[in-house]
């Protein structure tokens, strides 16, 4: 059985010293390959350097909704993150979008940050990692403007209404641990719709610890857990769930080429 974790972060500091540590648990438990996503510029920096240090580790570059207003206040940011993407193994734009919950960032900062961002990886030609909490109504208009954007919506814990909105414009769903401790029906019920071939599972780690392990610090090994649950929950057995998502993530972010 092999697993793969479309989105850790092995760059952040809870890790620190033990990243070969980590991967090996995780390899051991079946994931075999692993993309480190970052949030800002700096973070992003790191996580490509993880990736082209490590075998079996791709990258992402974007800057994280919280992080908008510091983005602005650089005027080469542009420019920084066209070269980070650059880089060997950055295999997507990410992890950008849209969060109404936290705030930290003005709304009009995170969209414009965002609309920088998707104009940044539409030239690139690669994928995009989706950060949207509690701004659909906001995220839809902007996404809808431009041509021919694939992706994923990373953290998926919404309705059934929203998942037929993400699968009509193609993207993909991320699963994570937040599926086994939610006690939300309609997030369950959506994650159990979501149609194979849109299907990729994450961690993001260190945060999301699925159960039974909520008391420890998340790690990409605990994607079993989560694959375990969700294969149970839709009915598959989970050599052909971990099978599924997995090619489904070779193919959007371009792992085997």
């Amino acid at each position: 059985m092999e697993l793969i974790d479309t989105h850790c972060h092995l760059q952040f500091d809870a890790y620190h010293g033990r990243e070969d540590d980590v991967i090996a648990a995780a390899t051991h438990a079946g994931v075999k390959k692993f993309i480190c996503v970052g949030t800002s510029l700096k973070d992003s920096k790191a996580a490509a350097s993880i990736a082209q240090d490590k075998k079996n580790v791709w990258a992402t570059a974007g800057v994280h909704p919280h992080d908008a207003s510091q983005f602005l206040t650089d005027p080469n940011g542009a420019k920084k993150l066209n070269k980070i993407i650059d880089l060997p193994k950055v295999v997507a734009v990410g992890e950008v979008g849209l969060d109404h919950y936290k705030m930290y960032s003005p709304k009009d900062v995170q969209e414009q940050v965002l609309k920088a961002q998707l104009e940044v990886g539409l030239k690139q030609g690669l994928p995009f990692i989706f950060h949207i909490r509690d701004a659909w109504d906001s995220f839809w208009p902007i996404f809808d403007s431009y041509k021919a954007v694939r992706g994923v919506i990373h953290s998926f814990s919404t309705d059934q209404r929203q998942l037929d909105k993400i699968l009509s414009r193609g993207l993909y769903i991320g699963l994570n641990g937040i599926m086994t401790f939610t006690e939300d029906k309609a997030q369950l019920a959506a994650a159990r719709a979501v149609p194979d071939e849109y299907l990729v599972l994450e961690t993001d780690a260190p945060f999301l610890t699925p159960v039974p392990f909520r008391n420890e610090l998340c790690e990409p090994k605990h994607i079993v857990s989560t694959a375990e649950f969700l294969a149970e929950l839709r009915g598959q057995k989970l050599e052909e769930l971990a099978k599924i998502s997995t090619v489904n993530a070779i193919e959007l972010f371009g792992l085997d080429s």
